[in-house]
């Protein structure tokens, strides 16, 4: 195997993640473009995760209109690496980029118990892209993280549009009782703390509405966790 693996190396050595340059394994990232994230930490908006300059602060927009979790907290800022890394696992299959993306989320894990729950994608775009790239990265946050998840509490019960180049309203009104929760599932989350996997968090429309699903189904708190968060202007 060692023989093989080292020959399909020369052959197809590989490739950074982000720019295509040859680096030591796969799913991994040049220096150059690991420095080009911007990690974020915990110091941010208390509801949304905006980075603000102390923690537990709350920025203006969240104070004018909560959001209906209880917190975000995303890896990265969404920028050119952090989007094509995305976009190479939902758009181009490189479902081996969620353990990159998993790992570096798994940071944000609270301690104590806690059930991960990713956003579920409607049986149509499962069944045209073959995958839910949020359950990917799930899997890899609770095998980093040990707590575990659950890919049957939450469904996507009405197809949406995608979301990109709409505004935070127009997105709030294609999400809108678009997420249940099955009812045979309650008991696994009533009254715990659901953490929300996501990849991009922009306007927090879809994390809204997946919240009060899980809300009115019983969960204590929601938590949304994401691979990359858009600045908006705040």
């Amino acid at each position: 195997m060692e023989f093989l693996r080292a020959i399909t190396n020369f052959s197809l050595p590989p490739r950074c993640a982000g720019c295509g340059l040859i680096v030591a394994r796969d799913n991994e990232l040049c220096a150059t473009c690991w420095q080009s994230l911007t990690f974020l930490t915990d110091e941010g908006c208390a509801l949304c995760g905006v980075p603000m300059e102390r923690e537990g602060q709350i920025c203006l927009p969240c104070m004018a209109d909560p959001p209906d979790h209880d917190g975000a907290r995303a890896a990265v800022t969404y920028g050119d690496v952090a989007r094509t890394i995305i976009l190479k696992l939902k758009h181009g299959r490189k479902i081996g980029l969620a353990a990159l993306i998993g790992k570096a989320m798994a940071r944000h894990v609270p301690d104590g118990a806690v059930i991960l729950v990713p956003v579920p994608l409607h049986r149509w775009r499962i069944w045209r892209r073959g995958f839910n790239q949020s359950v990917l990265i799930g899997r890899a946050i609770a095998k980093a993280s040990g707590q575990p998840m659950a890919v049957d509490i939450l469904r996507r019960v009405k197809a949406t549009p995608l979301l990109g180049g709409l505004g935070a309203k127009s997105r709030a009104e294609k999400v809108r009782g678009a997420f249940t929760v099955d009812p045979g599932q309650r008991g696994r989350f009533s009254g715990k703390t659901v953490i929300l996997i996501d990849d991009v968090y922009t306007s927090g429309a879809t994390s809204n509405a997946c919240a009060r699903a899980l809300k009115k189904g019983g969960a204590a708190r929601v938590i949304v966790l994401c691979w990359a968060r858009v600045l908006l202007d705040h």
